[in-house]
């Protein structure tokens, strides 16, 4: 089980004891032992004298500094007993965002890291408004691809947990920009892994992707399943995951590690605090859920599905659409799961594949828009069908799918897109 806490918060050492009159006693025993007839003899303790002067003079100015001006530690660089700090990376995004709410109510302490590239401060802010108290929630605005950075917020900071969901994640800009997904996904989860071993965090739960298996030649798709991606997205993510599985076999690793890959993700948090609001210059990349809300909304003039001539019952590609609510209760369950020394590999998913024809009937009946269709040829890196066996998830971590009704997932993620047309705009999306 994932440990609360490494001990009590530990005392800052008191400063050593100085007598000012001891230092004084010290000058007049050096001016005594001068000889004034040996010019050279008396410079040796002129010097002596001038540095323990200098030295006096700092300690007199340290020890009478008021109180105030003595930087106490941070709460988030402590191990608290009975608290787990869990460091949220990409903790601004869609999903991160939604994770994190999800620890912070269930009474974890979060540090969110993110470089705000595909995440929303808003989002934060809605955080911390929510969690406004002392030692819940820290936002953290840094690059995980720079591995200086990662290291000093490491050693700044008293992690027990890392949840590392940062990633760029889209299968058709992958294709068109592969080495930024091998850079981004690949080498900055390396960085990560580093920085954990360097600073003694034992317990990683890694946001995977079912577009590590490809398209596997048989539904539904178990943890067995070979891995043959055929994207950069989902070779990104499989290197990834080769990475921290060779790691973690280690023995002086002593690693917990669950690496969840996960389906396709729709909703939002059912009371509307939070949702998805990808840049703009990204919507063409995005889910197919913000195309259909972007139609509804008007802001783009129809969904563009793109292809037709799949082998699937309409044509259209199958996918298992998972709740995020459902998606980051899989997560806590890992976390609160993990044992050192082992490895837990899941699919998150509903076990159920939906084509997109069905998708956007679902859309049309959530919004209750008409929403205008155009049909296009296939985009590149993408596969026919692909659903979820998640029997090990069921089974180990007494996971299950709770919300599997598509329009009602669909409805709450609409309720949220009408109140921010904007996404998070109006709270100071992009701005830090």
């Amino acid at each position: 089980m994932l440990p609360t806490g490494r001990g009590r918060p530990q005392p800052r050492p008191a400063p050593r004891s100085w007598s000012f009159s001891g230092s004084v006693n010290l000058v007049m025993n050096l001016l005594r032992d001068m000889d004034f007839s040996d010019p050279k003899r008396n410079s040796r303790y002129l010097s002596k004298i001038i540095m323990v002067a200098l030295l006096t003079a700092m300690c007199v100015v340290m020890l009478t500094q008021p109180p105030c001006h003595r930087k106490a530690p941070s709460v988030f660089s402590i191990h608290e007993l009975g608290v787990t700090h869990v460091l949220v990376t990409g903790g601004a995004g869609y999903i991160g965002s939604h994770a994190a709410l999800r620890l912070l109510k269930d009474s974890f302490r979060v540090t969110i890291v993110d470089n705000l590239s595909r995440g929303n401060i808003g989002a934060v802010k809605v955080l911390q408004n929510l969690f406004p108290d002392p030692g819940r929630l820290q936002f953290i605005h840094a690059d995980l691809g720079d591995p200086k950075a990662v290291n000093r917020i490491f050693a700044e900071n008293a992690f027990d947990a890392v949840m590392h969901f940062a990633a760029v994640a889209y299968v058709g800009e992958s294709t068109l920009e592969p080495l930024r997904y091998y850079h981004n996904i690949t080498a900055n989860t390396l960085v990560v892994l580093e920085a954990m071993a360097t600073h003694n965090v034992k317990t990683l739960i890694y946001s995977s992707t079912c577009a590590t298996y490809g398209e596997p030649e048989k539904m539904p798709i178990t943890e067995e399943t070979p891995q043959f991606p055929i994207n950069p997205y989902g070779k990104a993510k499989k290197m990834a995951e080769d990475i921290i599985l060779d790691f973690s076999k280690l023995r002086k690793s002593d690693m917990s590690v669950m690496i969840l890959r996960y389906f396709n993700v729709i909703g939002s948090d059912p009371e509307g605090r939070l949702g998805e609001a990808p840049p703009p210059e990204l919507r063409e990349h995005g889910r197919i859920s913000g195309a259909c809300f972007d139609a509804a909304l008007g802001i783009i003039p129809g969904l563009k599905v793109k292809g037709t001539d799949y082998e699937t019952a309409d044509g259209t590609c199958v996918r298992d659409y998972i709740d995020v609510t459902d998606l980051v209760d899989a997560h806590v369950k890992a976390l609160n799961k993990a044992e050192r020394g082992k490895v837990g590999i899941y699919n998150v998913g509903t076990g159920r594949g939906r084509s997109v024809m069905e998708f956007v009937e679902a859309c049309k009946k959530a919004t209750g828009v008409d929403i205008k269709v155009d049909y296009f040829p296939r985009r590149p890196g993408d596969y026919a069908e692909v659903y979820s066996n998640p029997a090990r998830i069921n089974r180990e971590l007494n996971w299950t799918a709770q919300h599997t009704e598509l329009q009602e997932s669909l409805r709450v993620a609409w309720t949220w897109q009408k109140k921010h047309r904007s996404g998070y705009a109006d709270s100071g999306r992009y701005i830090f």
